[in-house]
C-alpha cells in the first residue's frame, strides 16, 4: 500500500499549540491568531471556496489528529442541533457579540477611559490571570488588551472545540466554527 504524500500543510496541526504556547509567555504573541481570522475570510472573498476550513484550519487538523489519529474522540454522532443553520448563525451573532465586547474593551483602554486588564477569560466568565504574560510598557496599553481579549476568545473557541472533539467526531467543532460559517456565507454571496 502506498503511503500518503506529505505536503507542508499537513503540519499546520502545531500551528494552534505554538500559538497557544507563545501567547502563555507573551500575550503580545496573540496578534498573531489574526492569521486565522484574515486568511479563510480572504480566501473566501477572492477564491470563492472554503480552501481555508478543509485545507489550511490548524485547529480543525488538530482536532482530526487528536480525535482521530490519537483516538481521543468518541466518534460518536454529531448531535443534530450542532449542525442547524439556527444553531451555527445563532452561534456567530453570540461570537460577534463577545468580538464587538473585545473592541470595545480595546477602544476603553486606547481612549485611556479604563485601564489595561491583564487577564485572559476563559468561556466568557472565568477570569484567568495572566499578569506574567506581559511585561508593562513594552506596547501600547490597548495593544496589550486586545492580546488579552483575543488571547481569551482563541483559548475559549479551543477549549469548545477539544469539548465536543471528544464527546462527537473529531472535527464537530468545524460544523458551528464561527469562521466556517462566515467563509460559507461570503462563498454564498458570491456565488
Amino acid at each position: 500500500m502506498a503511503k500518503k504524500v506529505q505536503h507542508w500543510y499537513d503540519y499546520l496541526w502545531l500551528w494552534p499549540i505554538i500559538y497557544f504556547v507563545l501567547g502563555f509567555f507573551n500575550i503580545l504573541f496573540a496578534w498573531l491568531g489574526m492569521i486565522d481570522f484574515m486568511v479563510p475570510v480572504l480566501l473566501a472573498l477572492f477564491g470563492g471556496n472554503k480552501l481555508f476550513c478543509n485545507r489550511y484550519c490548524g485547529r480543525g487538523l488538530l482536532l482530526a489528529k487528536l480525535g482521530g489519529e490519537w483516538k481521543w474522540s468518541r466518534n460518536r454522532a454529531t448531535q443534530e442541533f450542532l449542525v442547524a443553520k439556527w444553531f451555527r448563525f445563532g452561534f456567530l451573532c453570540f461570537f460577534m457579540a463577545m468580538f464587538g465586547n473585545m473592541l470595545w474593551q480595546t477602544y476603553l483602554v486606547a481612549a485611556q477611559a479604563q485601564s489595561l486588564r491583564e487577564v485572559v477569560t476563559l468561556l466568557w466568565m472565568f477570569k484567568l490571570p495572566w499578569a506574567w504574560a506581559y511585561t508593562a510598557g513594552s506596547s501600547s496599553a490597548w495593544v496589550a488588551q486586545y492580546a488579552f481579549g483575543f488571547y481569551s476568545v482563541m483559548l475559549t473557541s479551543m477549549l469548545l472545540g477539544l469539548v465536543v472533539m471528544a464527546l462527537f467526531k473529531p472535527r464537530t467543532w468545524c460544523t458551528f466554527c464561527p469562521m466556517g460559517t462566515m467563509t460559507q456565507m461570503i462563498c454564498k454571496m458570491k456565488k
